[in-house]
């Protein structure tokens, strides 16, 4: 017998969402399996079907893409099967042969992909490929679903005949019509189709002219139909060919019938599979509408729902463009009864009813639009004792009917068992009905039971506050504008507003202050004690939240102000590191302006060389990488000076070597050489050719192109052509 009822489906609208989710099956049989669909209370199914519509889930945002389940009806082709001598028609095996195929399809599947969908490949496990039945139906069907001309020797030779016969006819049908046509007995038409066969159209006064069967004529009267007498004999032949051929295209269907007989209980279990299948995508479909998905399952008693989401409400909500308020929730063994209160219009229901849809949806294997840190258990038994029950057929009143649901919530209550009950209570004289909820409510507790309650009453609002694992909780209210918030608070009651809400429609304050002498001073002091700190925490929640905005923007515009900070720093980094490089140009074209002064003066190349060398190699130890501390450049500095020095040293040490070695030259007199005017010389032991503009006075000036010079003639030397 199935401990979760009828009734608690109902009250929490689970129906409803099986009806948004079969909205996603695919096929007949996927959606009357997914109208069945029921909560379970035996944890390893509820765990194995959670997991099946998780990797389900996972697949649409993945590489690999599940093969598709989809089939036709086939409840008529399996009768048939199991009847002996029945034949199925091409349409039919169609059908059939789809499950074979799908089924193939997902067992290669997921033997490739098992370490991504280890639970939906487990499913395949004990079903066997079938090649059988596909590769029989691939010989006689064509991808169309027609017979294949191959698919007998027989079919083969006889559509063989019929294609030579059909084309005698078609020759002997246009000679015909050629001869007719010039003895212009034809109609506009010239000619069309009657029974499947080609006629001419003849003009009746010319009927009688043209031999053949006539096989009827317009609704005028004025056009005859004739077979030419020339095609009658060809069309009787191809009429017997298309009888002999239906008949081995029935001898042939018989036969794979028969061979298909004996594949029926596959059939069966590749159906279950697919229909199955079927229904494990419409979740996965719908949780990723809801954006669903599975949350951490603990094996002990323990409700935590984060950020909550009534389905329903959130899929309605988004159609009209509004938001939906999540709520969150925890039931455990040190808070095992919640006594939800607070004004009207506030939610209370509303996060009655989304516990538990959520936790029946938990237990038929769809999953949850909750926070992924949420934790879940599983219960033997939900009871619901939700909306207005009164029962017309039963002639009893709501009280009543309350009555008789509280009875059979005490017989069936344990520790496994979670109970939601709305307006707790109500329906019967405020004093002696609250007294009897009390006393209702302590049995519940006393039997381990975990459950959600909201009402008015202020003594279970008490009675909440003194047991150790029952706590109060309110919806949130905003004191000021009387507007609910739609937000759960635990660990506090609520108060009803009942006279502030009263004020704010209109009610005259005489009457609410007349009301509030006729109430007991220490439940009005209980009641205004409870708005006050209702209005506290109000005040507060709407300080914090300031106080967090203010927090964020100066968060803000202290990281502004750090990056501005560190911008600029870069800055000028780059502008000193810019401006040092200058500095060094300008100093390295100094020297090197020194230097061509110098050559100029004294004409000495190999001192030129010397000083250039001594120049190239001390900017090279300059551009070594230097560290970048600023406590070691002083140092780098140091040693830059003691290794030019060094080089300096070094360098004229060596000249002087070279100097002492170098032997005595021995003049060579050249021959006198007379330069002209235009001439191509160069300086002695120079690349650089130039043009003499002038001589004058044993000087010359060279033109380089860029630049000209003065030099004397015994430097230069003529560049032959």
């Amino acid at each position: 017998m199935r401990k979760i009822s009828k009734k608690t489906i109902q009250d929490i609208e689970f129906d409803k969402v099986i009806a948004q989710a079969t909205v996603y099956c695919s096929t007949d049989d996927g959606k009357e399996a997914m109208a069945r669909v029921t909560p379970s209370q035996d944890p390893k199914k509820i765990t194995r079907s959670l997991s099946h519509t998780s990797e389900y889930l996972e697949s649409f945002g993945s590489d690999y893409s599940i093969p598709n389940h989809g089939f036709e009806p086939i409840d008529k082709e399996l009768q048939l099967l199991g009847i002996d001598n029945s034949v199925l028609e091409k349409d039919s095996i169609r059908r059939l042969v789809t499950l074979p195929r799908s089924m193939n399809e997902h067992i290669k599947f997921f033997q490739k992909t098992e370490e991504h969908f280890p639970e939906l490949a487990k499913r395949t496990y004990n079903i066997e490929l079938n090649t059988q039945i596909p590769d029989r139906v691939d010989k006689i069907l064509d991808r169309f679903g027609e017979i294949k001309d191959d698919a007998s020797p027989v079919l083969k030779n006889l559509r063989r005949e019929m294609n030579a016969v059909r084309g005698q006819l078609n020759g002997s049908f246009g000679a015909a019509l050629t001869h007719y046509l010039k003895l212009d007995y034809l109609d506009e038409i010239r000619e069309t189709v009657v029974e499947n066969r080609r006629v001419l159209a003849v003009r009746s006064m010319h009927r009688r002219k043209v031999k053949g069967k006539i096989m009827g004529s317009s609704k005028t009267g004025s056009i005859t139909y004739i077979e030419p007498e020339r095609v009658l004999t060809l069309s009787r032949k191809l009429s017997e060919l298309e009888i002999e051929e239906h008949e081995e295209i029935q001898r042939i269907l018989k036969e794979l019938t028969d061979f298909m007989r004996y594949f029926i209980e596959d059939f069966e279990q590749q159906r279950k599979y697919l229909k199955h299948t079927d229904v494990i995508a419409a979740k996965a479909k719908y949780a990723r509408k809801i954006n669903g998905l599975l949350p951490i399952i603990v094996d002990h008693r323990e409700l935590d729902l984060v950020d909550a989401y009534h389905p329903l409400l959130l899929v309605a909500n988004r159609e009209r463009n509004e938001k939906t308020f999540p709520q969150s929730i925890r039931l455990a063994p040190d808070n095992r009864i919640i006594v939800i209160s607070g004004p009207n219009a506030g939610g209370k229901s509303i996060t009655l009813k989304t516990i538990g849809l959520l936790q029946v949806m938990l237990q038929s294997g769809m999953l949850l639009p909750v926070h992924e840190k949420s934790r879940v258990c599983f219960f033997d038994t939900i009871l619901t004792d939700i909306g207005d029950n009164q029962s017309i057929d039963n002639h009893l009143s709501t009280y009543s009917y309350r009555l008789k649901n509280m009875r059979s919530f005490l017989r069936k209550a344990d520790d496994k068992t979670l109970f939601l009950i709305d307006e707790f209570g109500t329906g019967s004289d405020p004093e002696l009905g609250g007294a009897l909820a009390e006393s209702m409510l302590e049995e519940l507790y006393s039997r381990s039971s975990y459950g959600i309650i909201t009402t008015h009453y202020t003594n279970l609002k008490m009675l909440a506050n003194e047991l150790p694992e029952m706590n109060n909780a309110n919806m949130l209210f905003d004191a000021r504008s009387l507007e609910p918030i739609y937000q759960l608070q635990l660990g506090e009651a609520g108060s009803s507003f009942t006279f502030e809400v009263a004020q704010k429609n209109g009610i005259p304050y005489s009457l609410i202050n007349k009301a509030k002498k006729k109430v007991e001073r220490g439940k009005i002091r209980f009641d205004k004690s409870i708005a006050a700190l209702q209005k506290e925490r109000s005040d507060l929640r709407r300080n914090n939240a300031s106080l967090r905005e203010k927090e964020v923007q100066a968060t803000q515009r202290s990281n502004k102000l750090e990056d501005t900070q560190e911008r600029v720093q870069q800055k000028l980094e780059d502008f000193q590191e810019l401006y040092d490089t200058y500095q060094r140009h300008i100093q390295l074209g100094k020297k090197f302006d020194q230097l061509a002064k110098d050559f100029h003066n004294n004409k000495k190349k190999r001192l030129l060389l010397d000083e250039l060398m001594k120049l190239v190699i001390t900017e090279n130890i300059k551009r070594q990488p230097k560290p970048s501390k600023k406590a070691e450049a002083k140092k780098e500095k140091g040693k830059q000076k003691q290794v030019e020095n060094e080089v300096i040293q070094k360098v004229t040490k060596i000249r002087k070597e070279r100097q002492a070695s170098k032997p005595k030259e021995v003049i060579i007199e050249k021959p006198q050489h007379t330069f002209k005017l235009n001439e191509r010389v160069r300086l002695i032991d120079s690349k650089s050719i130039g043009t003499i503009d002038s001589i004058e006075k044993g000087k010359a000036v060279v033109n380089y192109g860029m630049f000209t010079t003065s030099v004397s003639l015994e430097q230069l030397e003529p560049v032959n052509k």
